[in-house]
């Protein structure tokens, strides 16, 4: 029997569907397909069709994924967790509180990782997701129409030749960071249901992330502040200084040496030991 057959078993959609999707609860479907090019592209594309909020699509292959950027995310079958999710905030939040869904994503995916696989993570600001100071995870939220699409990417039994290539940090897993547990499945639900439950405070709060609790505990698990970074902007241009806070609409504040303060909306950046 194959490796991958005996390790990287596949997930249940029975299963997981009786668990997750509920009376009363924020997921409305579930869709497992053995392989697909994109799950954000096949959320945003239901979403264009007027699919209700709650829809994930989890895929056991992903063969034309990618990351912020537009930068390529790869993974071999059934050695992660690779999967989207359609969200429709409303308009009781503004959308300039979008930009939290990301970094909540990241907070839901820290707890699920640091709960079930027994391992400290940690996020850095804004997508991704570090185990010991190498990447594990990255997100992606993107907007179709008076949708957001959230993708999530997490190396779970990737073998350390099988990792892909970074930028800012090198890319771990849990089964290279010596994880507990790297069963799918309770990562999953750990991780929806996280989700659910922020996302349900922060949307009853009208997006305010201080009110729901949000902010403060981003800010605890966010490796970036207080860190010498360098931001790479989309625009070519780089800036440097300490990452000292984020912001009610959860962009990156930085303090240069002259001590002004600017914030980031996007950008990559990078951690200065």
């Amino acid at each position: 029997m194959a490796y991958t057959e005996l390790d990287r078993p596949p997930l249940s959609v029975r299963a997981l569907t009786r668990a997750l999707v509920v009376p009363g609860g924020l997921w409305s479907r579930l869709e497992i397909p053995e392989e697909t090019g994109s799950t954000n592209a096949d959320v945003a594309a239901a979403a264009r069709t007027g699919a209700p909020e709650g829809l994930v699509v989890v895929a056991e292959s992903q063969i034309s994924g990618r990351g912020r950027r537009d930068r390529q995310w790869t993974s071999p079958p059934r050695a992660g967790l690779t999967l989207s999710v359609l969200l429709r905030p409303g308009p009781s939040v503004p959308a300039a509180s979008f930009g939290w869904l990301p970094l909540m994503a990241g907070v839901a995916l820290a707890e699920a990782v640091t709960r079930v696989g027994g391992v400290e993570a940690a996020l850095k600001w804004p997508n991704d997701l570090l185990v010991g100071e190498r990447k594990c995870a990255g997100i992606l939220a993107e907007v179709s129409g008076d949708a957001v699409v959230i993708g999530i990417g997490l190396n779970v039994s990737t073998r350390a030749e099988e990792l892909p290539a970074t930028t800012g940090a090198e890319a771990t897993s849990l089964r290279v960071a010596g994880a507990e547990n790297t069963d799918r499945d309770p990562l999953l639900r750990a991780l929806l249901r996280g989700l659910e439950r922020w996302y349900t405070g922060w949307r009853e709060a009208g997006g305010d992330a201080e009110m729901c609790g949000l902010m403060g505990e981003y800010q605890r698990v966010c490796a970036t502040l207080g860190r010498r970074v360098r931001v790479l902007l989309p625009g070519g241009d780089e800036r440097s200084g300490e990452a000292v806070s984020v912001d009610a609409d959860g962009q990156l504040v930085i303090r240069t040496v002259e001590g002004l303060d600017f914030s980031v909306s996007a950008g990559d950046v990078l951690h200065v030991r």
